[in-house]
């Protein structure tokens, strides 16, 4: 009974203990690294010497997103201090590429964006894969990573392996590895594969990045209920400058999220082709559940696994239902519209890019189609470990009630236990 009495005092000691460890931790690195607006705005300032950050404006956006991360994210230490960081190093950027860009404000604005190739539908349903694939076309390209982290100057063709910018990003990606162990596991990244498009985004503070690593609902509440038309302008412009040395045919570009703004994508892109996967939603709360944990780990204290699993099912069934209504509100854009089953890319990745090119009206070159079927032999090294059961992360049939008439309209079974 002393031992049993002993130890629970001594458990009781240690909590306190680790409470008040949390505690400071959090203080000191509140007072180190503040996340406010015009205090990172300030510093980014001092640190380049510029003060324009160039339309659009940052500030409504990046103060709803400092206040949410500061009052809502439950930010640990570390996660603080590398959100200040990433924070702070899209200010910094923004800055210097506003001065770039008003140096030359009409060569960029002459060069095109031609029919664009937008990969979306839903997450975790090999987008990821079909981008690096359909980016080994020589005619086509996607941003890649560090080019992304470091668009200054702008990249020249077939320069990159000689360019100390992706050296220095696969640096920073080897970090991250360390940091999140399991970052290779969900979302296998290096230097030169392509980018999503919430990288490019995350420059006008109005991305869904953020809200994939973070908890903050306040900033997502805001991020819904505007109108993201100035993150795409941004979007065409950074494309125009990362093809100013580097002429490009064709952009493939790619987001989940761009279903939430379908209205503002084909406003900024009128000639876009939308390529959109569907899979088992189910399926996709599975693993997104498991990539949401990655990331947020790594900036906050994880929430409650209920709460997170509603929020997932719920944000997954509005993005669906947002696309399904854009679609329904314009029959004249059926034909930009490619579907394609995640099953069937997955069987047979090539006829999904048969597809797609027939779409196009074109074909890839045979030293396009060689580097393709290569990918596709050697796609084994990116498999993942078995995920977890629907029933291990607390899901079952019920929660496919809030798909069922996107299960309809696209043929995917409705689970029945």
């Amino acid at each position: 009974m002393k031992r049993r009495s002993v130890k629970q005092v001594g458990g009781g000691h240690t909590e306190v203990h680790k409470t008040g460890q949390r505690v400071l931790g959090d203080a000191v690195s509140r007072r180190l690294w503040p996340l406010e607006s015009e205090a990172l705005c300030a510093r980014a300032e001092r640190r380049t010497g510029l003060t324009d950050f160039g339309d659009p404006p940052v500030e409504a956006a990046l103060s709803v997103l400092a206040t949410s991360l500061e009052n809502e994210a439950d930010l640990h230490p570390l996660g603080r201090f590398l959100m200040h960081g990433h924070l702070s190093e899209l200010l910094e950027m923004r800055l210097r590429l506003a001065a770039a860009w008003r140096a030359r404000l009409s060569s960029l604005e002459a060069s095109p964006i031609r029919r664009p190739v937008f990969i979306t539908g839903m997450p975790r349903s090999g987008s990821t894969f079909l981008h690096e694939l359909l980016s080994q076309d020589p005619d086509s390209r996607s941003p890649k990573v560090w080019e992304i982290m470091f668009p200054l100057p702008a990249p020249e063709a077939g320069g990159a392996y000689r360019d100390s910018r992706m050296h220095r990003a696969n640096a920073r990606l080897w970090w991250f590895r360390r940091l999140a162990p399991r970052a290779d596991e969900v979302h296998p990244m290096r230097a030169g594969t392509p980018h999503e498009c919430t990288a490019i985004h995350s420059f006008t503070f109005l991305s869904e990045a953020f809200i994939s690593t973070c908890r903050i609902p306040s900033y997502e509440r805001f991020l819904r209920s505007g109108k993201l038309g100035p993150a795409y302008l941004w979007q065409r412009r950074f494309l125009q400058h990362l093809q100013s040395r580097q002429p490009t045919k064709r952009w493939v570009l790619k987001s989940p999220d761009h279903l939430y703004a379908l209205d503002e994508l084909f406003a900024v892109f009128p000639d876009a082709v939308i390529v959109y996967i569907q899979r088992d939603p189910l399926e996709v709360l599975r693993s997104s559940l498991q990539l949401t944990g990655v990331l947020s780990g790594l900036f906050g204290r994880l929430g409650d696994l209920d709460e997170l699993r509603d929020r997932e099912a719920r944000e997954l069934a509005e993005r669906m239902s947002r696309a399904m209504r854009f679609r329904d509100r314009h029959p004249e854009l059926a034909g930009h519209f490619i579907d394609l089953d995640y099953s069937a890319l997955v069987a047979d990745p090539m006829q999904a890019v048969s597809r797609i090119y027939q779409s196009l009206d074109c074909a890839p070159s045979q030293p396009a189609l060689e580097q393709m079927r290569h990918l596709t032999g050697t796609r084994s090294k990116y498999r993942r470990r078995r995920n977890a059961s629907l029933s291990d992360l607390g899901l079952d049939a019920a929660e496919v009630h809030r798909f069922r008439n996107y299960c309809l309209q696209f043929g995917i079974p409705l689970p029945s236990s």
